[in-house]
């Protein structure tokens, strides 16, 4: 199955409106230049999802063979939904004030900046119901969460330390870790860590295919995600937060994380012109976007949670 970034779908899309669609919900998190997209038949996507490895040993002459442990898996499906909203646009405006702006043109684009900020709400908070995919703090397992503080307490500032200890727990990819996602929030405090120490290394700036540069940690990418929650409860704080960490799919379905999108269909997304509206003198344009998170391996997605910066 193919897996290319919203930007590449961008430049492949012989649609140009289309084309323009996708850009737009580019620009609303520079978390969508990295994040790889999976197109899939049908409505949802069956697949396995690696839990452990099996075992292997050294072999001695006439040694006895005692790594049998298979590989195990669990049985996931991600399913796609629709994300989407009409541009309407009154007959008059259109006429009468087009001449320097397309009304139509900024409604759609409008529309296609909600999309990405509504994908990248559910990105973070989708539990699969209401018509919503599994986010992240739905799809991350215990096993790969840790707290701030060992879970005492109230939690704890941020700190390298748990940074390091996020970063230990995603081994999907032999401890290669792709990006870090915290709140605003967060990543003000650790900006604030950075300038104790006197500055940006070389290795605190990452530069993203398009050329845009963001904070890096060990020469990992950080981006920022509002939506992930500041209202969380860690003992008698209800003001703390997660940061995350993981690996993102290569196309194989075999690490991390990859959003999925339909097939035949460029990144998912569709501009359909719905016509004239029967009560009023407007035009309707629909924006749609096929869409969904999957996540292929239990060790490429970890979470640090009950920060309180």
């Amino acid at each position: 199955m193919a897996s290319v970034t919203l930007a590449e779908s961008a430049k492949l899309s012989l649609n140009m409106l289309v084309a323009g669609v996708i850009e737009n919900v580019i620009t609303i998190n520079r978390f969508y230049q990295l994040l790889p997209f999976t197109e899939i038949e049908g409505n949802a996507l069956a697949y396995n999802r690696e839990n452990a490895l099996g075992d292997v040993q050294y072999g001695g002459v006439g040694g006895t063979i005692t790594a049998k442990a298979a590989a195990t898996f669990t049985a996931v499906t991600s399913s796609l939904t629709t994300i989407l909203g009409d541009a309407e646009v009154n007959g008059l405006i259109q006429a009468t004030r087009s001449n320097v702006n397309d009304q139509k043109a900024i409604q759609v684009a409008s529309k296609a900046k909600s999309l990405g900020r509504k994908y990248q709400d559910g990105m973070i908070n989708g539990d699969g119901t209401s018509d919503s995919f599994q986010g992240l703090l739905s799809l991350v397992d215990p096993t790969q969460t840790i707290t701030a503080n060992a879970g005492a307490g109230n939690g704890d500032v941020l700190t390298f330390a748990y940074l390091d200890q996020l970063i230990d727990l995603v081994t999907d990819k032999d401890g290669q870790v792709d990006y870090i996602l915290m709140h605003a929030r967060t990543l003000r405090s650790y900006l604030a860590l950075l300038r104790a120490l006197g500055g940006n290394s070389a290795s605190d700036i990452m530069t993203l295919p398009n050329g845009e540069q963001v904070p890096a940690y060990r020469n990992i990418p950080i981006f920022r995600n509002d939506y992930i929650p500041i209202n969380q409860t860690q003992g008698s704080s209800t003001t703390c937060t997660t940061v995350f960490a993981g690996t993102l799919d290569d196309g194989s379905m075999s690490h991390g994380i990859a959003g999925l999108t339909a097939a035949n269909e460029a990144a998912g997304m569709q501009i359909e012109e719905v016509g004239i509206s029967e009560s009023k003198d407007e035009t309707i344009t629909r924006v749609k976007w096929y869409c969904g998170l999957a996540l292929f391996s239990l060790k490429g997605l970890a979470a640090l949670k009950g920060v309180t910066n």
